[in-house]
C-alpha cells in the first residue's frame, strides 16, 4: 500500500516525516532520502504492533484529506510504499476457482509489476474491497 507522508524541513536542516494515516508514526533523517527510508521502517514497526494487537493496517487516505490541515502547512508530500501482507497474520492455503479471463488479467497485472504474485494480487484486492 502507498501511505501518504508529510515531509517538513526543520530549522536544523534535518527532515521530519509524519504518516497521517498511522497515528504516532513519524521519522526523521539528515537527508531527504534518509528520512523517507526511515519512515518506511517506522511504518513497518507500527503495523507490526497493530498486528500483534489484532488490528489490520489502515487503508491509506488521499493526500487531499490532510494537505489543508494546519499541522501539515508547508509540508511536501510523497508516498511510502509498504507491503502489508506480513502484518495480516500467518498464511493459509486456499483453493479458489476463477474464470480463465480473470486469471489472465491477474497474471498480466503481476507481470507488469503491480503485485509479486497471484496470491499477493488477490490479497491486496481483498484488503481494498473489504475496507480494512
Amino acid at each position: 500500500m502507498k501511505y501518504p507522508i508529510a515531509i517538513h524541513k526543520n530549522a536544523d536542516s534535518c527532515y521530519g516525516v509524519t504518516v497521517p494515516d498511522i497515528p504516532g508514526c513519524f521519522s526523521a533523517g539528515e537527508t531527504l532520502d534518509e528520512a523517507i527510508g526511515n519512515v518506511q521502517e517506522a511504518i513497518c514497526g507500527h503495523l507490526e504492533i497493530l498486528a500483534d494487537d489484532g488490528v489490520i493496517a489502515p487503508i491509506p487516505s488521499a493526500i487531499d484529506q490532510y494537505a489543508a490541515l494546519p499541522e501539515y502547512a508547508g509540508a511536501a508530500w510523497a508516498f511510502a510504499e509498504v507491503d502489508i501482507t506480513a502484518f495480516l497474520g500467518g498464511t493459509e492455503k486456499a483453493t479458489v476457482t476463477l474464470p480463465r479471463l480473470l486469471i489472465k488479467k491477474i497474471d498480466a497485472a503481476v507481470a507488469s509489476g503491480r503485485a509479486k504474485s497471484r496470491s499477493a494480487f488477490l490479497a491486496e484486492s481483498a484488503v481494498k474491497a473489504l475496507n480494512f
